[in-house]
């Protein structure tokens, strides 16, 4: 840390004035931008800067002369540490003011289009318990509060299970309670805690790569239904099945009980085997008259009530008759794709990922839809006027990409097939700004609904309907 600061200001009675793009807050010093973190507008804060460019710097706060008349209490104990919830000391209606105020900026600035007036940001019903997945990591090393830090005492007790500091990967919070996912996922994760802590398991070394406990990931439903995944660096069949069965006389409620052996340097899961220790292998999310099944590397919205509202939203810009041909571009696991096939002759669904196929061609037959045609393979491979000759020119394009937007390529395909209407479902304003940009020579944009799906961080949907003009 000595270093990071060495020929680097503090910078003293700072006024934040505002919140700028990601979430991060700001005030100026001789018109140079200072972004801010843990603060909101109104604070009045001394302020070490960690980042010095011709344009602006970055800090963090370390005195607090000023406390904004609009901040709030956090809910959580671990505010400030924890990587999450960094909002949780701005007022709902504020997080939803900036929120729907980055979308049209990010629309007007980057997009340059000419936009309709957009529609008030439609609020998350929840704003706590919202998420039906977390995923919490071991460590050996636990973050250290700054009050053990000031007491000067040795502590004996340095394992951990919570979530990554920000910024230094082998640096876990301990978590108490998470006000993000509801019962029973905090009960669990204390239970496993317990255990593993009373029967001398390793938590894991993220350094060292030593240690038996690696993560673990927690599932829930709106119907009841939980799914637990216990990853291990090595199999030991005895230790392991002796945590799980432990869980299972605590916790009769959970549908799933399943654990992943993963040796590798990473944790992620994606290319290993998922196996079974009791239970079902997945559990059933569902939506209006829909089931949809889950499995433990399915992907799936985070605020399952949300999503609902989410995908109403696309449907009613869709404005479906039950005669149009709809392709749904990066399908996932076919969530919009079956949502909307009730409403449309044939809906066709492309997605990268082989796996999300699988789950998107089960949920169909789980429902009875049969007018879903799924495939899997690079966007801007599959979309082409082949695909357009074997299965209908599209009425309808509903397109839901990742963070960096679509490629290139896509948006001259779906320019080359045009389709009535557009429907684009984003998580990421800019990059959908820019493709908006390259769509206007033959689209207009005719409505705007921001949805807000993560309450108390700076993320937000935004669905936009294009008309050809």
């Amino acid at each position: 840390m000595g270093r990071s600061r060495r020929n680097k200001p503090l910078l003293e009675r700072l006024v934040i004035t505002d919140v700028a793009a990601e979430g991060k807050a700001l005030g100026k010093v001789d018109d140079q931008v200072v972004f801010v973190t843990q603060t909101i507008p109104g604070d009045i804060v001394d302020v070490q800067v960690t980042k010095k460019r011709k344009k602006f710097f970055e800090g963090f706060p370390v005195k607090f002369h000023y406390y904004s008349d609009m901040r709030v209490e956090p809910v959580c104990e671990h505010f400030g540490v924890c990587g999450g919830c960094k909002w949780q000391s701005l007022p709902y209606k504020e997080q939803l003011f900036y929120k729907e105020r980055e979308v049209v900026n990010n629309l007007k600035r980057i997009g340059k289009v000419e936009l309709p007036e957009v529609m008030p940001i439609m609020g998350s019903p929840a704003e706590t318990f919202y998420r039906n997945k977390l995923e919490f990591t071991f460590s050996n090393k636990r973050w250290r509060t700054q009050e053990e830090l000031d007491s000067g005492e040795e502590f004996s007790d340095n394992n951990g299970l919570g979530f990554h500091v920000p910024g230094m990967f082998d640096k876990v919070v301990d978590i108490k309670k998470c006000h993000l996912q509801s019962e029973p996922s905090n009960a669990i994760r204390l239970a496993v805690r317990e255990y593993a802590l009373a029967n001398n398991l390793p938590f894991f070394d993220l350094r060292a790569q030593t240690g038996l406990l690696r993560t673990m990931m927690i599932r829930t439903t709106t119907t009841g239904e939980v799914m637990v995944v216990i990853v291990f660096f090595y199999e030991d069949e005895q230790v392991r099945k002796g945590l799980m069965n432990h869980l299972m006389d605590l916790f009769l409620q959970v549908t799933s009980w399943m654990y992943v052996i993963n040796p590798k340097a990473n944790d992620t899961f994606g290319d290993l085997e998922v196996l079974l220790h009791a239970g079902r292998d997945h559990i059933f999310e569902v939506m209006e008259d829909l089931k949809f099944k889950i499995g433990p590397k399915s992907f799936f919205q985070t605020n399952s009530e949300q999503a609902l509202h989410l995908y109403e939203v696309a449907r009613e810009f869709a404005g479906l008759t039950g005669k149009e041909v709809v392709y749904d571009l990066y399908t996932g696991t076919g969530t919009i794709a079956n949502f909307v096939a009730h409403n449309a002759s044939k809906v066709i669904g492309i997605e990268y990922v082989p796996e999300a196929i699988e789950d998107a061609l089960v949920n169909s037959e789980l429902n009875g839809i049969t007018n879903t045609v799924f495939m899997a393979g690079d966007m801007k491979d599959l979309l082409t006027t082949e695909l357009f000759e074997t299965h209908g020119r599209p009425d309808v394009i509903i397109t839901d990409p990742p963070r960096a937007g679509m490629h290139a390529d896509v948006v001259e395909t779906i320019l080359h097939a045009a389709p009535d209407k557009i429907v684009y479902v984003s998580c990421n304003s800019a990059t959908q700004a820019r493709d908006l940009s390259l769509l206007d020579m033959r689209y207009r944009v005719t409505r705007v609904q921001p949805v807000d799906m993560f309450p108390h961080t700076h993320h937000v949907e935004n669905v936009v309907l294009l008309e050809r003009r």
